[in-house]
């Protein structure tokens, strides 16, 4: 699976993206995201607060608790703003 991560998110976790295998356990975007917290302690920084974040399988805005099954791309992202 690819995890794509964009403004701040990347800057905290030092990567735009990157492949990884959950292991089985992981079900849906917040499984990913609290076993993406157990990696390292700048994972753990980054993702504090999940409220802050937006996420996006497959590049369709989904929710945290959308299943995992079938995707290959996950991106994390703050909310975004026009103007």
């Amino acid at each position: 699976m690819r995890i794509l991560y964009f403004a701040w998110l990347r800057e905290r976790i030092g990567v735009g993206s990157e492949e990884v295998t959950p292991p089985g356990t992981v079900t849906d975007v917040a499984g990913l995201v609290d076993w993406l917290r157990t990696r390292e302690p700048r994972y753990a920084a980054a993702f504090e607060d999940i409220s802050a974040l937006r996420v996006a399988l497959d590049q369709e805005q989904a929710d945290f608790d959308a299943p995992l099954a079938g995707v290959r791309e996950v991106a994390l992202f703050p909310p975004v703003t026009g103007g």
